[in-house]
């Protein structure tokens, strides 16, 4: 039998760092997005724009972090948008989110696709269609996602372990030999910092942080709420930043800042295995190769139970079917909506491949464009959120918790959201009609959530928030 509203576990703040670190795909980060930013953005100074986005999302994390501890629900952002700016709001950014995530989710299933058919093909297998690989691993995500969140936790751990370890084991080496003209030092002159397109580059960098804000959504599971979803919130961050820094430096270091640039733009797919081969040999670049499978794999296990849980808070709140707000009786997992996720995901990655859409140019670029707009929206609406939520209750009166640093947040925020609007149509590929559509889908999605909140007006139907 079923038991509605109900999640269970035992997770604390290292359990839930690793979920969240390893929806960001550090090691895919540095194999796909350093090297873009490099030759599409600033050049080498490229490492110091995670700095400056991260001093960015930590303001916006002060807020989060207050708010959390007065908004019990693990809904995230569309429970703090709907205390701070109203029913609406809240809803249409519940619809926001969800399709932001299935956007991310895919965009990760056609990358893995082709990365496991490479792969497989490497090393003297057949050549497959993409969306085979992409079904089999939604099979092996969707029995993880069924099952009780520890065990997603245990896999996320030793997978985001093995590449980290790699990369990591990269920067020692490249810090202890040098480059090809020492240490870059590219990062740290203002002038080389705003060279190039700053705003490419800020886009990328933000984009690679999508994944860290969704430690609220783990709050049932937590095992002390009020003081684990913090920690694991401002630990995810810093070391994502962390790590996002000092591989990228690396990389550039290891070519010198010329040739890094010029590398990124002559083959910037390759561009980190070519470069952990020159240090580590073969078999390094061997082993980064199978390690940027499973941290893709990584990452959809993880944006998987993001979904699941959205899905499951939409469906106690009665925007979504009852059903997905029922949880299983063993597991303690919102098996019904994680259910629902795997079935939507093999629909759509049908309908990718009936279209006969190239998983990494298409289907890959268009998604993570897709999120990466989604996510900025997300989190400038709950930065304002917490602002009004806290001017109107007055439950709080740390002035810089409450109104400092979410003002600086949303400025910065709302800065990266139109410096995206602006080059949005080079981050899915350089289509102007594409984006305005894409743009088309988000408003969409906010719109039928707000509209649907009027219809959901009774006591019986209001998301509960204690």
């Amino acid at each position: 039998m079923d038991t509605p509203r109900s999640l269970t576990g035992s997770l604390g703040a290292g359990s839930i760092v690793f979920m969240v670190v390893a929806a960001a795909a550090p090691l895919t980060v540095v194999a796909g997005s350093v090297p873009l930013g490099v030759a599409l953005g600033n050049g080498a100074a490229f490492p110091a724009t995670f700095v400056l986005c991260c001093v960015v999302l930590l303001l916006f994390a002060v807020g989060f972090c207050a708010m959390s501890r007065h908004v019990p629900n693990a809904g995230a952002f569309y429970a703090y948008i709907r205390e701070g700016l109203g029913r609406a709001p809240g809803l249409g950014a519940a619809f926001l989110a969800l399709v932001t995530y299935t956007a991310v989710q895919l965009a990760v299933y056609g990358y893995l696709g082709a990365a496991l058919d490479g792969l497989v093909q490497h090393y003297g297998g057949p050549a497959l269609p993409w969306w085979v690989w992409s079904l089999a691993a939604l099979a092996v995500v969707g029995v993880l996602g069924y099952r009780h969140i520890d065990l997603s936790s245990k896999v996320l751990g030793v997978l985001l372990l093995c590449e980290a370890g790699i990369v990591l084991v990269f920067d020692a080496v490249v810090t202890v030999r040098g480059g090809e003209a020492g240490l870059s030092t590219a990062f740290l002159q203002p002038a080389q910092i705003g060279s190039g397109s700053v705003g490419i580059a800020i886009m990328f960098a933000i984009a690679s942080f999508i994944g860290f804000e969704a430690t609220a959504v783990f709050r049932d599971e937590a095992r002390d709420p009020a003081r684990t979803i913090p920690r694991a919130t401002y630990l995810s961050l810093l070391l994502i930043a962390g790590f996002y820094t000092l591989s990228s430096w690396a990389v550039v270091s290891a070519w010198g800042d010329a040739g890094a640039v010029e590398q990124a733009g002559a083959d910037p797919g390759n561009m980190l295995i070519t470069t952990v081969g020159r240090y580590l040999g073969t078999a390094g670049a061997d082993v980064v190769q199978v390690l940027l499978v499973t941290s893709l794999f990584a990452a959809l296990l993880s944006f998987h139970n993001v979904i699941a849980r959205y899905a499951f808070s939409l469906g106690n709140s009665g925007a979504l079917p009852a059903v997905c707000g029922r949880s299983h009786t063993r597991h303690g997992s919102p098996h019904v909506a994680s259910l629902a996720q795997s079935a939507s995901a093999v629909v759509l990655i049908a309908v990718f491949a009936l279209a006969g859409m190239d998983p990494v140019t298409q289907v890959f670029s268009w998604m993570a464009g897709t999120a990466t707009l989604g996510v900025l929206v997300l989190m400038t609406l709950t930065c304002l959120a917490v602002v009004v939520f806290f001017r109107r209750t007055r439950v709080d009166r740390r002035a810089w918790h409450t109104f400092a640093a979410p003002v600086l947040g949303l400025a910065g925020l709302g800065t990266c959201l139109v410096l995206t609007v602006l080059n949005f149509p080079t981050l899915i590929g350089g289509s102007f009609g594409l984006a305005a559509v894409i743009a088309a889908v988000l408003v969409l999605a906010f719109a039928i959530g707000a509209v649907l909140s009027a219809v959901l007006r009774s006591p019986a139907t209001e998301p509960a928030l204690a």
